[in-house]
C-alpha cells in the first residue's frame, strides 16, 4: 500500500500531556472481556478522584464478532430473533443504538478523565470523530461527518461508529472503525438504527491497506487529540495476563 501521507491535526499545547497506559492485545478479544477492563480502570479512575493523578488508559483492539445495544437502543434495528442471534448480543451502558463488531475492525476504547479537557459529552464524541478523521487525512482519505449524525463517512458511507459511555465524566466505550472486516454481518442489523445509509471499510478505498498501519496512525492520533503520554505498561501488562488477556504495547 501506499505509505501514508498528511498530517494529524493536533490540539492545542496543553502542557505535558496526561499520563496513559496504552493496551494493544495481539488476540481477539471477547467483548464481555474488554468492557470489564474498562470497566475495572474506571473505577480505579474514580476512587483517586481526590487527586486525579492515576494514569488514563486507552485499548486498541478487535472483537470477535458480535453485536450490541446502546441503553435505550430499539430491537426493532435487530433483523433477527434477539433469542437466537447470529452472534452474541450485548445490550450495554454507552449511547447509540445497535452495531456490529468483527475482526478487521479497529476498536478504540478510552478511559479519559474528562476533567483534565473538557467536561462536555457532545465535545468529547466530536472529539473522536475527529480523530478518524485525522487518521483518514493521514491515508489520503477525506473523512466528513454528516450534521446531526454521529460518525465518520467516506463517500456517504459510514466507516466509523462511535458509542460513548461516562460515568462522573471518566469514560468507557468508544470507537470502532472498519478498516478490513467482514461487512456481512451489518447486513443483520439497521446500522446505527440509520436506515438506508450505507457501511464501508477503509480497504473498499485502498485495497491493500493493512490493520497494523491503521492501528498505528490510531494510536498516535489518538495520543495527539488528547494530548496522551503513552507509559510503560509492563506492570499493568502483569495485571492483564493474570486476567487471561495476553496484551502487547
Amino acid at each position: 500500500m501506499p505509505a501514508p501521507k498528511g498530517k494529524l491535526v493536533t490540539p492545542l499545547d496543553s502542557g505535558a500531556g496526561s499520563s496513559a497506559f496504552l493496551f494493544q492485545p495481539d488476540q481477539l478479544v471477547p467483548f464481555q472481556q474488554a468492557w470489564d477492563l474498562q470497566r475495572r480502570w474506571q473505577e480505579r479512575l474514580l476512587l483517586d478522584s481526590a487527586t486525579g493523578a492515576d494514569a488514563e488508559a486507552v485499548w486498541l483492539l478487535q472483537h470477535p464478532r458480535c453485536f450490541t445495544l446502546g441503553r435505550g437502543a430499539s430491537e426493532d434495528h435487530l433483523l433477527f430473533d434477539p433469542e437466537h442471534p447470529p452472534a452474541p448480543l450485548h445490550r450495554i451502558d454507552r449511547g447509540g443504538e445497535v452495531t456490529h463488531h468483527a475482526p478487521g475492525q479497529l476498536v478504540a476504547y478510552p478511559v479519559l478523565d474528562l476533567r483534565r479537557r473538557r467536561t462536555d459529552l457532545h465535545w468529547y464524541l466530536r472529539q473522536l470523530e475527529q480523530v478518524v478523521i485525522d487518521v483518514l487525512q493521514a491515508l489520503g482519505l477525506q473523512g466528513e461527518r454528516i450534521e446531526g449524525l454521529t460518525g465518520v463517512w467516506l463517500d456517504q458511507r459510514k466507516v466509523a461508529a462511535i458509542g460513548v459511555g461516562c460515568r462522573r465524566w471518566i469514560t468507557q466505550h468508544g470507537l470502532a472503525l472498519n478498516v478490513t472486516c467482514d461487512l456481512e454481518g451489518f447486513r443483520s442489523v439497521v446500522p446505527c438504527g440509520l436506515k438506508g445509509r450505507s457501511v464501508g471499510r477503509l480497504r473498499d478505498w485502498i485495497p491493500d491497506l493493512e490493520i497494523e498501519i491503521v492501528q498505528s496512525l490510531l494510536r498516535d492520533a489518538l495520543a495527539a487529540r488528547f494530548d496522551l503520554v503513552w507509559q510503560d505498561s509492563g506492570r499493568e501488562m502483569a495485571s492483564a495476563e493474570t486476567a487471561g488477556l495476553p496484551m502487547q504495547r
